[in-house]
């Protein structure tokens, strides 16, 4: 155990932190309120959001109105204290999303990908062009960026940079795994250095729409959840205590290759029976195409190939069975979760997930009550994500932002100015 000495410094930061973590997720907030919901003095509160307020990152929100006496201000995170921008690397399209610090959307810009495992220095161009047409819509420079988040298929480690680094050389750079894309060993971060000078955080597309939606969306209060995310792929966050369960190498959470029928469907990934072969967009539609005695389902892309299959639910015995069993096997699947885990909530999210769990939710809850063990099933909810098919590119902006708050307020491109504070 390492025991890390408390400077006067240290404990100031700390509560820099908690101030400013408590008023971006839950204010505005008065003085008073900071006070008692972070045990803090109120001295050491007033003293601390003097220096958020002349730092430029706590601003008056108005007065509240009082009963009587002098009415309380309350406080706010400042929207343009920085911008932040998220990336969601989907397997379809490439979505590009830059917010400010309230995290209202200013511009999103999408780039449809033309193959299903597509090259990684096409999602580089991508990302690029997309950051350049949101900042160019904004009317904002780059460099009011605080950082970039990339969701990301599959699974993002953090390795030491082998040659060619350059000037990042001295630190851990982000590297894909994605099995599903063909991607093995990809180094996404250092290839979109190359191209553009931003703090990045790269991380599991899963993860930041679990992450999204525990922040703003219908994981709020909860300390044990799990996210599902159901599109091209499918994929889970594990939140544990409120934190987000990653394993050895942040590969947890990968409940779309976890097997569900043995020997059974040919997986993308390469095994058989996986989740992901019977509830994933392109396995859904594949059932549905082998239903039909093998005519092609009407619809350009996934996503119209899905709503053409709920579409015709209401007229074809065919569509309804391939739906009726795709909502007992994703209700198995979050029985799994549930076993597992023993999550007081889960939700179900993805382009795809909302798509079917809108007609489907009702479904899916009553083939998890049929699998999983009683006890943790009752003590579960199991519901659709709040945040739509944006929840991926949020939760990826929210990245930079994470790492503000814990650093209270401290850019990251500001590494001397910490020893001020």
């Amino acid at each position: 155990m390492t025991l890390e000495r408390t400077t006067n410094r240290t404990v100031r930061l700390r509560n820099r932190a908690a101030l400013l973590s408590k008023l971006f997720l839950e204010g505005p907030l008065t003085r008073q309120d900071l006070a008692r919901d972070t045990g803090l003095s109120q001295p050491a509160v007033s003293n601390v959001v003097a220096d958020l307020v002349a730092a430029g990152l706590v601003v008056d929100a108005g007065a509240l109105e009082s009963d009587g006496g002098r009415p309380s201000m309350s406080l706010r995170v400042a929207p343009r204290f920085a911008l932040v921008a998220g990336v969601d690397v989907g397997e379809t399209r490439v979505r590009v999303e830059l917010f400010d610090l309230s995290m209202a959307l200013l511009a999103t810009s999408d780039h449809p990908l033309g193959t299903a495992r597509p090259d990684p220095a096409t999602v580089v161009r991508h990302v690029v062009a997309g950051l350049d047409a949101v900042t160019t819509r904004a009317g904002v420079p780059r460099s009011d960026l605080l950082g970039v988040g990339v969701g990301v298929s599959g699974v993002v480690v953090a390795q030491d940079p082998g040659p060619g680094a350059g000037a990042h050389r001295h630190r851990r750079e982000a590297v894909v795994y994605a099995q599903t894309l063909g991607w093995d060993g990809v180094p996404l971060e250092r290839m979109i250095r190359a191209e553009v000078d931003v703090p990045l955080h790269i991380d599991n597309g899963a993860k930041t729409q679990g992450q999204a939606e525990m922040w703003f969306g219908a994981g709020r209060g909860a300390r044990h959840a799990v996210f599902a995310l159901v599109g091209s792929g499918v994929g889970a966050t594990v939140v544990s205590d409120g934190a987000t369960y990653r394993g050895v190498a942040s590969s947890a959470g990968e409940w779309g290759h976890t097997t569900l029928v043995y020997g059974g469907r040919e997986c993308r990934c390469g095994a058989r029976g996986c989740l992901e072969a019977y509830v994933g967009a392109e396995g859904i539609i594949e059932r549905y195409r082998e239903a039909r005695r093998g005519r092609a389902v009407p619809g350009a892309d996934e996503e119209s190939q899905i709503n053409a299959l709920l579409a015709a639910a209401d007229r074809s015995e065919t569509a309804r069975r391939v739906l009726d069993e795709t909502a007992a096997y994703l209700g198995a699947g979050v029985a799994n979760l549930i076993n597992l885990f023993n999550p007081e909530r889960v939700v179900l999210g993805g382009w795809a997930g909302l798509a079917l769990g809108a007609r489907l939710l009702p479904a899916i809850r009553s083939a998890a009550a049929a699998q999983a063990l009683r006890k943790p099933f009752e003590q579960a909810r199991i519901e659709l994500g709040q945040l739509g098919v944006d929840a991926v590119a949020l939760g990826a902006a929210t990245l930079p932002v994470a790492q503000l708050l814990a650093a209270g307020g401290v850019r990251a491109d500001n590494v001397v100015a910490a020893a001020a504070v």
